[in-house]
């Protein structure tokens, strides 16, 4: 891998927003550009700054902007097979999925991405 271009982070909104009951179901866009500003002013905990972050929204999420230091991918149907996609095109760079769905660590790992759960990025 190319150490040169940055880490990949990609972080499976729905799961990290439903990661912790504080009613995030009442208004799930405002929770997923809540996360986005916590990712823009933060960037994940241990990792060294310069991490590329994306975070992918699907259903009432859809529509969070973007925001200086985090890129938002609207999954045009769900949101695992979007987060595959990415880690598929990003083949031969390192690659980190925040996400606790293990169908979809299993799916990613086959891939060549690393995985870590949501709490990385909660706070």
């Amino acid at each position: 891998m190319d150490e040169d271009i940055p880490l990949l982070v990609i972080v499976d909104g729905a799961n990290v927003v439903g990661s912790v009951p504080d009613g995030w179901w009442r208004d799930r866009r405002g929770a997923a550009e809540r996360l986005r500003d916590r990712l823009a002013a933060n960037g994940v905990p241990g990792l060294a700054d310069g991490a590329e972050i994306v975070l992918v929204v699907e259903g009432a999420a859809r529509g969070v902007e973007p925001v200086p230091g985090v890129r938002v991918e609207a999954a045009p149907g769900s949101g695992d097979d979007h987060i595959v996609e990415l880690v598929q095109r990003a083949a031969g760079r390192a690659v980190l999925v925040v996400t606790a769905d293990r169908e979809l660590r299993h799916r990613v790992t086959q891939r060549g991405a690393q995985v870590t759960g949501p709490r990385s990025v909660r706070g």
